[in-house]
C-alpha cells in the first residue's frame, strides 16, 4: 500500500522502488533490499530526466527514415529512471602461451626471387587482476543492452542507502551471483587471451600450439547501477531503449519508414 494515500500498489516480485501512480509519491519497499538481499553499493544517477530526454530526442535527430508518427506518439516522456542490480566481479587470471613465430623476407637475385623464413619458439605467460567486471542480475534486462551502455564510472560508487531510491524504480536481483558468474568470466576468460595476444606481435605469421588460462573468481559484490529505460510500441512491434544514467551512452532499435525509404529510394534513382 501506498503510504501517503493508502492506495493498492501491484508490484512483481523483484520490485524494490516504485511510485504510486494515484498520488505520484515514491515508495521503497525495504524488505527487498535487506538482510542478504541488500545491495553492498549503489552509484547514484548523474542524469536528470530532462537530459535523458533531450539525449533521446538527439538520437531521433538525423534519422531520415524514422516514421514521424513514432515520435510523436512513442510517450518519450516516460523514460524511467530505473536501478538495476549487477553483480561486479573481482578475479585474478593467469595464461601462459607457447607459439611458433615466423619471420619471412624476400629479395630479388636476378632472375629469381629468395624468400628466407625464420622460425622462432614464442613463449609468453603473464597474470591480469579484474576489479568489479560487472554482469546485470535481472532476467527482465536485456544482456547486449546492459553491456552496450558501459562504463560505468566507479568514481561515485556508494556504499548502499535506500536514501538514493526514491523518484526512481528498483528491482532487486533475480539471477543469483552464480547463476551470471559464467557471462563474466567469459568476458574475463576472452580479455585475458587477447592481452596475451597482444604480446606475440613483430612475426610475419604466428602460430599457436598451446595455450592455458585460468581465471580465478575471487569476489561477487552486488551493486544497483542507474539506467534510463523507455519501452515503446510501434505497429505491434516493441523497441526498447536504454541510457547509462551517468554517462548518457544510450542503445536501441529503430523502425523504419519503408514508404518515406522507398520514395527517397525513387527520388533519387528515376534523374540516375
Amino acid at each position: 500500500s501506498c503510504p501517503t494515500c493508502g492506495a493498492e500498489l501491484v508490484c512483481d516480485e523483484t520490485t524494490a522502488a516504485t511510485t504510486c501512480p494515484y498520488c505520484g509519491n515514491p515508495t521503497v519497499l525495504g524488505g527487498q533490499l535487506s538482510g542478504k538481499l541488500k545491495p553492498e553499493y549503489i552509484i547514484p544517477f548523474r542524469m536528470d530526466k530532462k537530459t535523458a530526454i533531450e539525449n533521446l530526442k538527439k538520437y531521433y535527430k538525423g534519422k531520415a527514415f524514422l516514421p514521424k508518427a513514432f515520435k510523436e506518439s512513442n510517450h518519450i516522456e516516460e523514460i524511467q529512471g530505473v536501478y538495476v542490480p549487477f553483480w561486479l566481479y573481482d578475479a585474478t587470471a593467469d595464461a601462459r602461451g607457447a607459439y611458433e613465430g615466423e619471420v619471412t623476407e624476400s629479395h630479388r637475385e636476378g632472375d629469381y626471387v629468395v624468400t628466407n623464413t625464420q622460425h622462432y619458439n614464442v613463449a609468453r605467460a603473464g597474470e591480469a587482476d579484474f576489479i568489479k567486471v560487472p554482469v546485470d542480475g535481472s532476467s527482465k534486462m536485456p544482456d547486449a543492452h546492459m553491456d552496450a551502455i558501459e562504463p560505468f564510472d566507479y568514481g561515485d560508487l556508494k556504499p548502499f542507502s535506500t536514501a538514493y531510491l526514491p523518484g526512481y524504480l528498483a528491482d532487486r536481483y533475480d539471477e543469483d551471483a552464480d547463476a551470471c558468474a559464467e557471462r563474466a568470466y567469459r568476458r574475463m576468460y576472452n580479455s585475458t587471451a587477447n592481452a596475451l595476444h597482444a604480446t606475440t606481435g613483430g612475426y610475419s605469421e604466428i602460430h599457436p600450439i598451446s595455450e592455458n588460462i585460468n581465471v580465478d573468481m575471487t569476489h561477487a559484490h552486488y551493486a544497483l547501477l542507474p539506467v534510463w529505460m523507455l519501452s515503446t510500441k510501434w505497429r505491434g512491434q516493441d523497441f526498447l531503449f536504454a541510457m547509462n544514467g551517468q554517462t548518457g551512452k544510450l542503445v536501441g532499435d529503430l523502425p523504419t519508414d519503408r514508404g518515406r525509404f522507398w520514395g527517397m529510394f525513387a527520388a533519387i534513382a528515376a534523374p540516375l
